[in-house]
């Protein structure tokens, strides 16, 4: 009764739980579904939509890439965070959009460039704040691999299954307790997250192939996204065991719980 009567004081009192959402996208073409998803989260035509480009070597042309995706969808603005490298009026500049933006998706290209600007711990804390604060984040390729923790840097040896044979480095961390991959099955890239997974087993690998999205709720319901698949791999130590889950357009996984959802 008690706890009722606290949920009709907050529900009148217009109190609302934070939820964070996240789009990682494994790269190659954007999805109208996926971007469809992104765009109404980030507030539809009364939004803005904040696009990162650090991670490319042609910023600029990556931005305009982007845009004339969005904009094929929706009149929702979208800026154009300051390149890479940041003087100090730039990145006060970011820290203004980023108070304004209601959605911020990192494009593709190098994930180390993207954390290289992010060693600045303003801006590493301003990017959590904004993402705890119902604020939507999407990434793909490189802008995916830094929602982990853990961050897979790219360089390393795929012909064998040792995760000491994967160089990984901090990454922006927005999705706790998983490591990412990205171009998943177009290349292949099985080996290298089932190594990481043996040798962090508390962790969960989640391959996302090209064309294809997972959305996450606050960092506990995913849900496949676009045209090809996701393998999530869970290692389970003690057994000396992995379970492998194949998941595709409309799946939805507990990364909590570790388990696919029926639908």
């Amino acid at each position: 009764m008690l706890l009722k009567i606290l949920s009709i004081i907050l529900l009148c009192s217009g109190f609302t739980y934070a939820q964070e959402r996240l789009i990682i996208i494994g790269g190659g073409k954007r999805p109208a579904d996926v971007l469809t998803k992104f765009v109404e989260l980030s507030g539809k035509d009364q939004g803005e939509i904040l696009i990162i480009t650090w991670a490319s070597g042609e910023q600029e042309a990556s931005f305009q890439s982007i845009k004339k995706d969005i904009s094929a969808l929706s009149p929702i603005k979208v800026v154009h965070a300051p390149v890479s490298p940041l003087a100090v009026e730039s990145k006060e500049v970011l820290l203004s959009q980023l108070k304004t933006a209601k959605g911020v998706f990192f494009t593709g290209g190098d994930q180390v460039r993207i954390m290289k600007v992010l060693e600045d711990e303003s801006l590493f804390k301003a990017m959590h704040e904004r993402y705890h604060k119902q604020i939507v984040f999407a990434g793909t390729s490189a802008g995916t691999a830094i929602m982990s923790e853990k961050m897979i840097t790219g360089e390393g040896k795929l012909d064998v299954i040792d995760g000491s044979q994967v160089e990984t480095k901090k990454g922006l961390g927005l999705l706790p307790n998983v490591i990412v991959d990205q171009h998943f099955v177009k290349r292949q890239r099985e080996n290298r997250l089932m190594g990481l997974i043996l040798q962090n087993p508390t962790l969960l690998g989640i391959g996302i192939d090209e064309n294809t999205a997972v959305y996450v709720q606050d960092n506990k319901l995913a849900e496949v996204l676009g045209e090809s698949q996701v393998l999530i791999f869970d290692t389970q130590q003690k057994k000396n065991e992995m379970k492998m889950y194949f998941l595709k357009k409309g799946d939805k996984f507990d990364l909590v719980k570790k388990s696919k959802l029926k639908i």
